[in-house]
């Protein structure tokens, strides 16, 4: 019994037993069998300090697996990313690696098993961005103002618009359909053609017989005399009778009624489908913009930025002008182009808006006489000369235009450097 409770080795006739209870501690002292202590030895512990030596030499082995344990059954049951780690359990997880590998390395398998990641759901506002973007309403500096001053100039009707227009080139008396094509003929014809070409091809195509059926009866040699002379004459033809076997056979002979159809067919595009619905349907489907608009828009400033063509004014324009106006701007403005604001040479004195529009008299610039030449027989040039100098000069003029009337411009110009310098 002694042997039993005084240490880890005991020897007994000379031979020693290893222990192996926990209530010993892990000490080399050796108890002889007469009770005596021998070198390394120290006497058996009494009761109470056996249980604080226990306390603080217990098995660690066996503690950590009792943590382990806790802190895989707290995260089973929060089962959150956050506690995947135990607060503070950073030692006893070092001693369990250190001492039982398997148990150690068993733990974090089970806590990324248990753990569940949350799915997050996204959510987007209701184009609230969007919304304030088409809320805001650009629009030129004084239009208003311009505009007034335009009708005020245009108030006397006397443009060549006013008078042979395409809505003045049809013929009232015939019935409706024959109407709204003779319309789109005429708005075909007045591409890259003045209003009074456009209004006499129109008038001999309408005694000819303006109609799908006559068109397409009639050959191209003579449906290009009666559109001659206007521009590209000769695709017109074709324009219009490729135009008109689609109309009756797609429309019964009549015009589509939108904007779409109309630019489906050969020769008409984006300006004259929407003049066609304003005048032969009476529904505005957008701005008509030919060469006029077009310039004087990007005269008077009316675009955000300058434009190329006239598509790109076309939408510049619809998106601030208001839509009770995008009917009358085509007419006052093709009128305002004709007689005032001149494609070269624009007439800014007299024009009403000379001082708030951005470009006036900067494509009119005041016209210079030229300057004659001193040595011009007709020069008006008054230079003192002597009595007998008059009649050297004049023949020197003589000399000087007789070599302009000879050889080629390079060989004159050459002669008459040559000649100065002598």
């Amino acid at each position: 019994m002694l042997a039993g409770r005084c240490s880890s080795k005991v020897c007994f006739a000379g031979k020693c037993v290893t222990m192996t209870s926990p209530y010993f501690m892990q000490t080399r002292s050796v108890v002889t069998r007469s009770g005596n202590q021998t070198a390394g030895c120290r006497p058996a512990a009494t009761v109470g300090s056996k249980l604080t030596n226990r306390r603080r030499t217990a098995d660690p082995v066996s503690s950590v697996e009792v943590k382990v344990e806790v802190e895989e059954a707290r995260i089973a049951e929060q089962k959150t990313p956050s506690d995947s780690s135990p607060k503070g359990g950073g030692y006893e997880l070092q001693q369990q690696a250190s001492v039982q590998p398997e148990t150690v390395a068993d733990a974090p398998r089970l806590s990324s098993h248990n753990r569940r990641r949350r799915q997050l759901k996204v959510e987007y506002d209701k184009d609230e961005s969007v919304s304030l973007v088409k809320t805001e309403h650009w629009e030129p500096p004084d239009w208003k103002k311009q505009l007034g001053f335009i009708r005020e100039m245009r108030s006397s009707h006397d443009a060549p618009v006013d008078h042979m227009g395409a809505e003045k080139c049809y013929d009232p008396e015939a019935p409706a359909h024959v109407r709204r094509f003779q319309v789109l003929v005429s708005l075909m014809l007045s591409s890259q053609t003045k209003d009074q070409v456009t209004a006499a091809a129109m008038q001999k195509l309408r005694a000819h017989g303006c109609t799908v059926e006559n068109v397409l009866a009639t050959d191209d040699e003579t449906l290009g005399k009666l559109i001659y002379p206007v521009g590209f004459w000769r695709n017109k033809v074709k324009y219009l009778k490729l135009t008109s076997a689609m109309l009756q056979k797609e429309f019964a002979g009549d015009i589509p009624k939108c904007v779409e159809g109309l630019v489906r067919l050969p020769g008409v595009g984006p300006k004259m489908a929407h003049l066609a619905m304003d005048i032969a349907w009476d529904q505005v489907s957008g701005i008509g913009v030919d060469t006029h608009v077009h310039r004087i828009s990007n005269r008077l400033g009316w675009l955000r930025k300058p434009t190329k063509n006239p598509e790109e004014t076309r939408k510049a324009l619809e998106e601030w002008l208001p839509r009770e106006l995008w009917s009358e701007i085509n007419w006052l403005l093709v009128g305002f182009g004709q007689q005032v604001c001149l494609p070269v040479s624009p007439l800014c004195s007299v024009c009403l808006n000379q001082h708030s529009c951005p470009s006036a008299h900067k494509n009119s610039p005041t016209k210079r006489p030229k300057v004659k030449s001193s040595l011009s027989p007709n020069s008006s040039f008054n230079t003192k000369t002597e009595p007998g100098q008059e009649a050297a000069i004049k023949d020197e003029g003589t000399k000087k235009e007789s070599l302009l009337t000879a050889g080629s411009p390079s060989t004159q110009r050459r002669r008459l450097k040559n000649k100065v310098k002598h």
